[in-house]
């Protein structure tokens, strides 16, 4: 017979079928196939160690962005703000100002020379329009294998680019001038009476559009001679071998693949135009008898804000040049979209 003892240590020690231990040891304590014991808290703290990162990461990229975007508030959304509010305004002669609701732009709009200065404006940009082909010709010659001296080119070409555009107006002027200028001295060798081109109103917008053409050339060329040498060769040699000239590879190969450059020097092209001032100032002011013929909506905007101190119809005009700029910008791009090819 077995004592107490003997009978509790056998029933501890015993096995279940199988052989495997029924006690502590047995497979109700065992891990289930495939789990791995301490799986959830390694999870956990993986989980946990991610979304610190990713918040790491994300007050990082909020330090490098907030420059950049407290430089975009202060210096482009607030003055457009602030320009709103003084264009519902009106400043006394001593200063101050007054709260006049939509007048200024009911004098604005009911104001004759608003649209000429417009239509002015618009004639400016279209002539500064042509200087696009010019300088796309001048980019496709410079781009010719083999042709010397083009560095020395591209450097003529971008000296109107870093010269100020006022220290260029004064240069013209004298140029242009109908007594003792050089134009006409040139003209007259071949037996053409020249003109005072910046007093004529025929011909005064047009000599300055053209002076605006050469000032942009050089920025033009340099976007385009980039994007002719990133259009791949093996193009022009297929184009070669089945038989299609200079001529024809630009128009067909050229240009298309250029297009987004194109397109990018036009938007550049038409707000700079848009925004004209200094170049059309230095060259004839006011006194002028041709000025009325050459006053853009900025040149407007300067006489009303700064010499008739209107600050309040000033805003109203500088809010009206803003809405023109977006929505010529966006008719560009809604145009874009039939003419310009993305590779």
């Amino acid at each position: 017979m077995l004592t107490d003892r003997e009978q509790a240590s056998g029933t501890d020690g015993a096995t279940a079928p199988g052989g495997s231990p029924s006690g502590s040891g047995s497979r109700g304590d065992t891990p289930a196939p495939g789990r791995r014991p301490g799986r959830s808290g390694r999870s956990g703290r993986s989980g946990s160690g991610m979304s610190r990162m990713r918040r790491n990461d994300l007050f990082w990229a909020a330090v490098f962005i907030l420059p950049t975007l407290l430089g975009l508030v202060v210096f482009y959304l607030w003055p457009v703000v602030r320009t709103l509010l003084i264009s519902f305004t009106e400043t006394g002669p001593f200063g101050g100002s007054e709260f006049v609701g939509l007048a200024n732009y009911r004098e604005l709009f009911g104001d004759a020379r608003l649209w000429e200065t417009m239509l002015n404006t618009l004639k400016f940009t279209v002539v500064a329009l042509l200087g696009i082909p010019v300088a796309l010709v001048i980019a496709a010659l410079l781009s010719t294998e083999g042709l010397r001296g083009v560095r020395i080119y591209r450097v003529l070409y971008f000296l109107p680019v870093v010269t100020m555009p006022a220290a260029v107006g004064l240069i013209w002027r004298t140029l242009y001038n109908g007594d003792v200028g050089v134009i006409n001295a040139l003209l007259g060798l071949v037996g053409i009476e020249g003109t005072n081109w910046l007093s004529n109103p025929a011909t005064a917008l047009y000599a300055i559009a053209a002076v605006g053409i050469w000032l942009s050339l050089g920025t033009q060329i340099v976007i385009f001679l980039a994007a002719i040498q990133g259009v791949p060769k093996d193009l022009y040699e297929a184009a070669a071998l089945d038989g299609a000239g200079r001529i024809r590879q630009f128009w067909s190969i050229t240009l298309p693949q250029i297009s987004p450059s194109v397109f990018f020097i036009s938007v550049l092209a038409v707000i700079g135009a848009l925004q004209t001032f200094d170049l059309i100032f230095v060259m004839t002011g006011p006194t002028n008898p041709a000025y009325p013929q050459t006053e853009t909506i900025v040149a407007q905007f300067y006489q009303r804000g700064f010499v008739e101190n209107q600050q309040g119809y000033a805003a109203a005009i500088a809010l009206v040049i803003l809405v023109v700029i977006v929505a010529v910008t966006a008719l560009q791009f809604r145009l874009q979209k039939k003419w310009v090819h993305y590779v």
